[in-house]
Order: C-alpha cells, then sequence, then structure tokens
C-alpha cells in the first residue's frame, strides 16, 4: 500500500479505523423499523381492546405478547448475524420493528409492582423511547457526512450480494449511485470492474417495508411536483398546533385532569413550533433551502415536546397527532430533497 492511501487511512475517525463503516441505508432501515414498532403497538392495543383483552394459556398460564415480541427480536438477530450483504437487512428491520412494539408495549407491566398494563405513562414512555432510538440515529448518522470510503463500502456490499445472485436493475443503480460518492477512496476502480463483472438477475428479495415506504414517496412526490409542498406544510403546521390545545381541552371534557407540567410543556412546545415555522415564511423568498429547515425544525419540536406532553393525557388522539406530524416531516423532506437535486443539476451545468 503506498504512502499517501496510508496517510489517508491513519487521518480517518476512530470508527472507520476500526473497520465500521456507517452503512448509507442505516436511517432507512431504523426509520423503517421504528414506523413497524409504532404500527404494532397501535394494532396492538387496538386489537386487545376490541376483543376483550384475551389470554393465551388458559387458566395456568399467560403467555405475554412480550414473548413473541422477543422471539421476533431473536429471529431478526439471527438473520443478521447468517446472511452477509445489504439484502437481509430490510426484513430485519420489519422483523425487529414487530418485535420491540410487541416488547415494548408491555412496559407498564414491567415497571409497576402489580404488573399494570394501563400504567398512565406507559405510552408515553414508549413514545419516549421510540424517540430516543430516532435521535441516536440522526446523532449517529446526520451530523457528520459519510466518508467516501463509506460509500464505497456500500457499493462493495452490494456487490457481496450481486456475486452470488446477481443485480437487479434497482440494486445496480443504487450500487453506482453509491460508487459515484466513493470514487475518491482507493479501491474505487477494482470496486467498478466488480460490479460491471456481475451478471444482470431481475429475482429480488421481498421487502415489506420498502413497498409502503415507495408508496408514500411516490404520494409526497406528486405533492411535491405541483408545487403544494408549502401550502402543504403549512396547513399541516397549523394542525399541530391547533390539535395541541384541542387534545386538553378534549382530555378535561372527558373528566380527566391535566397536570400543569403538561400544560406548560404543550404552551412552550406550541410557541416553539408557532416561532420556528414563523420564521421558515419569512425566508420562503430569500432563501426556501433554509426555509425548510427552519420549518422541518417546527415539526420536530412538535414530534419531540408536544407529543410526549400529549401521549400522557390522550395516547389516542396523540397518535393521530404523530401520523400528522410525520407526513408533514415527509412533506419537507420531500421538497429539501427537490431543492437538492436542483442545487446539484445547477452545480453540473455551472461545470
Amino acid at each position: 500500500m503506498s504512502e499517501p492511501v496510508l496517510d489517508d487511512v491513519a487521518r480517518r475517525a476512530a470508527l472507520l479505523r476500526w473497520g465500521l463503516p456507517r452503512d448509507p441505508q442505516a436511517v432507512e432501515h431504523v426509520t423503517g423499523l421504528v414506523v413497524t414498532a409504532v404500527g404494532t403497538v397501535i394494532v396492538t392495543r387496538g386489537y386487545l381492546q376490541l376483543t376483550g383483552f384475551p389470554q393465551i394459556g388458559g387458566k395456568t398460564l399467560h403467555v405475554a405478547h412480550v414473548l413473541w415480541g422477543g422471539l421476533a427480536m431473536t429471529v431478526a438477530m439471527v438473520l443478521l448475524l447468517s446472511f452477509a450483504g445489504p439484502v437481509v437487512r430490510p426484513l430485519a428491520a420489519f422483523l425487529g420493528g414487530v418485535g420491540l412494539g410487541l416488547f415494548i408495549d408491555e412496559v407498564g407491566k414491567f415497571l409497576t409492582n402489580d404488573n399494570d398494563y394501563f400504567f398512565k405513562p406507559a405510552p408515553m414512555i414508549i413514545y419516549v423511547t421510540l424517540m430516543l432510538v430516532v435521535i441516536v440515529t440522526d446523532v449517529l448518522h446526520g451530523r457528520r457526512r459519510h466518508h467516501p470510503a463509506e460509500y464505497l463500502a456500500g457499493a462493495a456490499d452490494h456487490a457481496v450480494a450481486g456475486l452470488v445472485g446477481g443485480l437487479s436493475p434497482g440494486r445496480r443503480k443504487h450500487a453506482t449511485q453509491l460508487l459515484a460518492r466513493g470514487r475518491e477512496a482507493p479501491g474505487a476502480a477494482q470496486i467498478e470492474a466488480l460490479l460491471a463483472a456481475i451478471p444482470d438477475d431481475h429475482a429480488e428479495a421481498p421487502d415489506p417495508i420498502e413497498l409502503g415506504r415507495s408508496r408514500f414517496r411516490r404520494m409526497l412526490r406528486g405533492v411535491v411536483t405541483r408545487r403544494w409542498a408549502t401550502r402543504t406544510t403549512a396547513a399541516l403546521i397549523v394542525v399541530l398546533v391547533a390539535a395541541a390545545p384541542l387534545t386538553l381541552a378534549v382530555h378535561e371534557a372527558r373528566g380527566g385532569t391535566v397536570p400543569v407540567w403538561v400544560t406548560v410543556g404543550v404552551a412552550v412546545s406550541v410557541a416553539l413550533t408557532v416561532l420556528a415555522s414563523g420564521r421558515g415564511v419569512t425566508l420562503l423568498r430569500r432563501d426556501r433551502a433554509r426555509a425548510f429547515r427552519w420549518m422541518r425544525g417546527a415539526v420536530l419540536a412538535d414530534l419531540l415536546l408536544t407529543q410526549v406532553a400529549l401521549f400522557y393525557v390522550e395516547p389516542w388522539l396523540a397518535t393521530g397527532g404523530l401520523f400528522v406530524a410525520v407526513l408533514a416531516l415527509g412533506v419537507v423532506a420531500a421538497e429539501q430533497h427537490r431543492l437538492e437535486s436542483l442545487r446539484l443539476a445547477v452545480t453540473d451545468t455551472a461545470r
């Protein structure tokens, strides 16, 4: 190995030197896991309420669904440890999400002396836990740009799968995009030659997460291409801001008591959402990209602050707010992707 290459390796971050490149698709996999977990919790709690909370095991045993959750997470881990390449990860993320949802849904039982499944803070604890997973993922993957070697490693990872099963057009396209971002790293020419030598194969393993994600993307792409992104984002943020005090009012109308910390927390977080979105609106004509960064911050303030408090008092209504916030975040992300694509196109034309 030449001296310049050795020097480049020596200057890399510790994770890279330890042989731990970040997967460029990791955020998608973790997002799929979290969304699947949320869906599993909602379906599980809804099913149990509709069926009168049946128990498996009869009078002697109680086979709690936390056990099924542990089994699903174990299967996901065995799959990840058994198969090389990127093909297995979406399926493992789906099974892991189902397992995590079944597991964490029973958190109330394991935090109370009387095994209280209906422990009031349980929905809030579930929500906060899943949000912490999202935050940790963002810190790990969103705060520092990927090194070219990480993109090249991602392309090589696809080549690993292609060596035994060929590459479908979609996987080849994705591997080529990763290769283009990793051309500055040593070994790019060799990986390019390897990908070129791999035959085509249209057969692909099922990806349950990608199926839903692709439909969601098509829907958002339609919104953005019609230039409805600004109005759609603004409307969704207005719904989020209005829904917070309305949720508290509904809870009180049902005879519930709203703790002071919930009232104060919702007031402060709603104010932050309004201020951030207002700043975004003022920037729309001058700097659209920066404006949508502020819009994203407004939605995140609702997700990370407002929804936490609402999940404590009205979990089901808060779940509706969660879906509205995720939809708003998706619209913002789609518009940011469109703006970034336009910026890159202009840069390429200038060259």
